[in-house]
């Protein structure tokens, strides 16, 4: 089963009066790129978060934000009152001693004062850290989920446009019946007015137009193309298939120009425009696959 490399998903646990919240993005990238920001306080046990998500999400460009925060707001921060009052006195004798007279809004300049709040140093044991742990599992199911349901859209539109390719394919068979007689009648014409008599050796001629229309034969190209197609359907509903799809669209590219450059037909070269239209919808395509 295809997954597609975008996803999001965001989990969130009550620990105590921890409130935990693990939020994740993931986007396309050829190799693993992970960022996650979390608290100082759970520096700690980052490997092992990291760890954890790397062997879920393999692939990707991943930005994982984990926060924690307080539902108990009296253990938030304190005001220290005898910091404020110390402030307080050190304004009074100053302005006694400067002969100013003290602000009317004293109470805002002291609650700008540095070092009024204390706030509580955050200690976090093994219980909170497998609840974090386990928060982190839940949003990676749920980006999993998100990326399954994208990879079965991709996975809708790589089938439709390959289902394209070939019967891009069948339409090139009728010119290609009618291409032979049409150069053959080209050489004979360019032959004839390169000659001062018109005359020439016709069993010669028919031994190099053999060699070439096999020099221009375009049927093993043909089978080619068409075995990359099938092998690449039948590679969509392998795992972490991104990168093998992307190298068979590479040889079906190979297939496709060959077939141009031997086409030697307007009508097939029209067609293979067609194709590799197709083509690069399909590698733009497979860039977002896991």
């Amino acid at each position: 089963m295809i997954r597609s490399m975008t996803g999001y998903g965001i989990a969130e646990n009550i620990y105590n009066t921890k409130k935990i919240v693990v939020e994740i993005k993931t986007l396309n990238s050829k190799q693993l790129d992970l960022a996650v920001k979390l608290p100082a306080e759970l520096r700690m046990a980052e490997l092992d978060f990291r760890n954890r998500i790397c062997a879920k999400l393999q692939r990707g460009k991943i930005d994982v934000t984990i926060t924690i925060t307080d539902t108990n707001m009296d253990q938030i921060a304190h005001i220290d009152g005898d910091i404020v009052a110390s402030y307080y006195r050190q304004i009074q004798e100053i302005s006694k001693n400067l002969n100013i007279d003290p602000s009317a809004h004293i109470s805002e300049i002291l609650f700008r004062m540095p070092g009024i709040f204390n706030t509580q140093e955050q200690k976090y044991d093994e219980d909170f850290i497998a609840k974090v742990c386990e928060t982190i599992d839940q949003a990676l199911d749920i980006v999993d989920g998100f990326r399954i349901q994208e990879g079965q859209t991709l996975k809708k539109d790589l089938l439709h446009r390959v289902e394209l390719i070939l019967g891009l394919l069948e339409q090139v068979e009728p010119y290609e019946k009618s291409r032979h007689e049409t150069i053959k009648q080209r050489l004979t014409k360019n032959l004839a007015e390169l000659t001062t008599d018109g005359q020439y050796d016709e069993n010669r001629f028919e031994a190099e137009l053999i060699y070439y229309l096999e020099k221009l034969d375009i049927t093993e190209e043909k089978v080619r193309l068409r075995q990359h197609c099938n092998y690449f359907n039948e590679s969509c509903d392998e795992d972490q298939a991104g990168k093998k799809l992307g190298f068979i669209a590479q040889e079906m590219g190979r297939e496709i120009n060959t077939l141009g450059s031997k086409a030697n037909e307007v009508n097939i070269q029209k067609i293979v425009v067609k194709m590799k239209d197709e083509l690069e919808k399909i590698k733009e395509q497979v860039c977002n696959i896991l």
